[in-house]
This record gives structure tokens, C-alpha cells and sequence, in this order.
């Protein structure tokens, strides 16, 4: 009896680990579809870890946003829906009525198209909820042509999509 009760565990332990992973990986394209790199993210007690690797940008400072459709059709990527916003609050990280869940700070390219940073985003979790990162349908990860503002609704005059990853469990086909 006792090890049919530690077997059961183990299933259902295992189980939970597939639908509340600790962390994954979210490659990012282009409009051309070209892979730019993957974002790390990884659950921490303070919210989600983003841990960025990308190649392929224009150099500069972007808006990287968290959206909530996990939808990446290029070339707009407009596909991704909205900033990830569950506590409908107003859109930018200076914001005092803010900020989205899925708001995050500037990304600086540099010279080279390439840019390494960890970001927090402390409003999410990879765990089931209200604020989880993969809901059934997914979430995605957009990132834009201009800097964000911090405070223009409703994404803070960011401009054009350039890149997109989506952030599901499901497997991708490529």
C-alpha cells in the first residue's frame, strides 16, 4: 500500500511541474521570421525573470512589453493583443494609476543589433492564476521600434512591433 501512495505522488508532483514549469524559454522572430534569440524566464519569489539574449535589433532604446495573446503573426505582430493587463490599470511604470502587469523597462540595443539584460516583471508568475503567463491561450512577448514614454496610454507612444516571442506550454512547429 505504502508504495502505491508514494507512486501517486510522484505522478502527480510530476504533473505539476509540466503545468506550473520554474522556468522555459521564448524565442523571439522577426517580421521575416528570423530567430533574434531567446528570453529566459524564470519564476522567482519577486515575479518572473527575464533574462534576455537577443541579436538582430536595431541599435537604441525599445519598449519590450508583456502581451496577452500568446499570438505572434508577423510582420505587425499585432496578433499579440494588448499589454497583459488583469488589474486594469493604466498603461506605463511612471504612471501613478499604473502600471500593466505586462509594462517593463526600456531595452538598450547596442551598436552591434545585440542586447544582454535581465529585467523583472513583478506583477506575473508562470503559476496558475490571475496573472499567469500561460493562460490557455498563451502570452507573448513583443518588443518595439521607439522607446516607452512610461506614461502615454495605452503603450506609452512605443511605435511599430519589430519582434515577437510567444510564451505557451505547447510545443511550436516550425
Amino acid at each position: 500500500m505504502r508504495k502505491g501512495w508514494i507512486l501517486f505522488l510522484l505522478l502527480v508532483l510530476a504533473g505539476c511541474t509540466e503545468e506550473n514549469p520554474k522556468q522555459m524559454d521564448v524565442e523571439m522572430y522577426n517580421p521575416d521570421g528570423d530567430s533574434l534569440g531567446t528570453i529566459k524566464l524564470q519564476e522567482q519569489s519577486k515575479g518572473v525573470e527575464l533574462d534576455i539574449n537577443l541579436e538582430g535589433l536595431p541599435q537604441g532604446e525599445h519598449a519590450i512589453h508583456i502581451h496577452n495573446k500568446g499570438v505572434c503573426k508577423a510582420p505587425d505582430f499585432k496578433s499579440a493583443g494588448d499589454h497583459l493587463n488583469p488589474d486594469s490599470k493604466k498603461h506605463g511604470l511612471l504612471h501613478p494609476e499604473g502600471a500593466h502587469a505586462g509594462d517593463l523597462p526600456n531595452l538598450i540595443v547596442g551598436e552591434d543589433g545585440s542586447v544582454k539584460a535581465k529585467l523583472m516583471a513583478p506583477q506575473v508568475t508562470l503559476k496558475e492564476g490571475k496573472t499567469s503567463l500561460l493562460p490557455k491561450n498563451g502570452t507573448s512577448i513583443v518588443i518595439h521600434e521607439a522607446k516607452d514614454d512610461g506614461m502615454t496610454q495605452p503603450s506609452g507612444e512605443a511605435g511599430t512591433r519589430i519582434a515577437c516571442g510567444e510564451i505557451s506550454l505547447k510545443k511550436k512547429e516550425k
